[in-house]
């Protein structure tokens, strides 16, 4: 699982639509709302990484956005890229001295 902390911006006269439409998206939470800078503080969980930075992508294109910037990300093990790493990295026997000094 992966959760991104999201700072969102858009005019303060679209703070409410804006939140509005942000709470109605698959694992978005709205946290913080700042309506006089129209600072919106969200988080979002996605199964992989790749989800979230399409999430992120989809909250940069709704309209009004002035900016959606991810401020924190946290991840547990994602099993695709564990998955996706060569063998012959994944064996520790095989890192260089100079990399475990």
């Amino acid at each position: 699982m992966n959760i991104s902390g999201i700072l969102v911006i858009v005019s303060p006269q679209r703070v409410d639509s804006m939140v509005d439409q942000l709470r109605e998206m698959d694992g978005i939470d709205v946290h913080h709302i700042e309506a006089a800078t129209g600072r919106i503080v969200i988080t979002q969980e996605a199964e992989h990484i790749r989800d979230e930075v399409d999430g992120l992508k989809r909250i940069r294109a709704l309209p009004g956005i002035i900016l959606a910037e991810m401020s924190y990300h946290n991840f547990e093990e994602d099993n695709d890229l564990i998955d996706a790493i060569p063998s012959d990295l994944d064996d520790e026997a095989n890192i260089p001295a100079y990399l475990n000094e």
